[in-house]
């Protein structure tokens, strides 16, 4: 992996070359998009890094779509993802919630599921959506392309929250999109071009790192999230647990803001923080940032590398403690 930190690269013999201005694109940042376009199936480099997920969910949105549009968002999807469709109201976007294990209401110009949800956990009917006239995103974060590759599924889009599982250590902040049509791609390309939210080279290093340890992190993580997820079922404080058998995020509820409150502040092994996806393991009540639509007792934990003994040995006691 190469890091080159260039802004601005010579014209050669009086024309601009491959790069140019690295607002445009960069080496380290087409590098790891052509990894990231092979990892989900996709046509050779058809992949965007942006600033962001939220960079990348703000450029889909407003590259695509036009004043008056509608999107049909998956219900119990990630809540900031509504909440810029929300601020994108003013500019006469529309969007309405559907269940995303069904098919997609009709009359939506964007169909935007996620895969699996977060912090819900539940899994868009695929097949459905494809057959919706509208254009499909699929936000992939959770599930990463070694779980599903939504393009061949019939998705028109897959984006990711790359801060998340694609980078994987918490040090990177970092969104992308990796689009089926060429044409949809040279349109988002040229919209991150002119306004600006691009990944800086480092961040396009970082990614590439993460990817290179992709698939033995997510199983690895799979792996401990199955059993988490089976003898959290079996604990008498958990009332419910939420898991769609893959994957390294779950969630659980148990009785209250109280208890979960007790929970986060008894843990010793996993982290009491926001976030997802990264080596070390963490936990948090999710009503502190979405009271309105999450039950006040609901945990998402997103599991880490550590022994699953030591992290079901952490759990047990913070569930357990008066």
């Amino acid at each position: 992996m190469h890091l080159d930190r260039s802004t601005v690269w010579p014209y050669e013999r009086g024309e601009p070359g491959e790069f140019i201005y690295s607002r445009y694109a960069h080496p380290t940042g087409v590098e790891a998009e052509r990894a990231l376009a092979a990892l989900e199936g996709a046509p050779e480099g058809q992949a965007l890094l942006f600033a962001s997920g939220s960079a990348a969910v703000t450029a889909l949105l407003l590259a695509l779509l036009e004043p008056g549009d509608a999107v049909a968002l998956a219900a119990g999807a990630y809540f900031g993802t509504g909440v810029i469709m929300g601020e994108l109201e003013r500019w006469g976007l529309q969007h309405a919630e559907f269940d995303q294990t069904g098919a997609p209401p009709q009359g939506a110009d964007l169909v935007w599921l996620e895969a699996p949800s977060n912090p819900f956990l539940t899994m868009p009917d695929l097949e459905a959506a494809a057959e919706h006239p509208a254009r499909v995103v699929v936000d992939s974060t959770a599930a990463t392309p070694i779980h599903l590759r939504p393009l061949e599924q019939g998705a028109d889009f897959v984006l990711h929250s790359g801060t998340k599982y694609l980078a994987g250590h918490s040090d990177a902040l970092v969104g992308a999109i990796v689009s089926r049509d060429p044409e949809a791609h040279e349109r988002l390309w040229r919209f991150r071009q002119r306004t600006g939210p691009a990944c800086a080279p480092d961040v396009a290093w970082l990614l590439l790192r993460g990817l290179k340890t992709l698939r033995v992190r997510v199983e690895r993580q799979t792996e401990s999230a199955r059993v988490l997820a089976e003898r959290l079922g079996a604990h008498p404080a958990v009332e419910s647990v939420r898991y769609p058998g893959f994957g390294g995020l779950m969630s659980f509820d148990v009785s209250g803001a109280e208890a979960a409150r007790r929970v986060e502040t008894s843990l010793r092994l996993i982290t009491n923080a926001t976030s997802l996806g990264g080596v070390d393991s963490v936990l948090e009540a999710r009503a502190r940032w979405e009271p309105n639509r999450v039950p006040a007792g609901l945990l998402r934990l997103s599991v880490g590398l550590e022994s699953v003994d030591e992290l079901w040995a952490d759990l047990e006691q913070a569930l357990t403690e008066d």
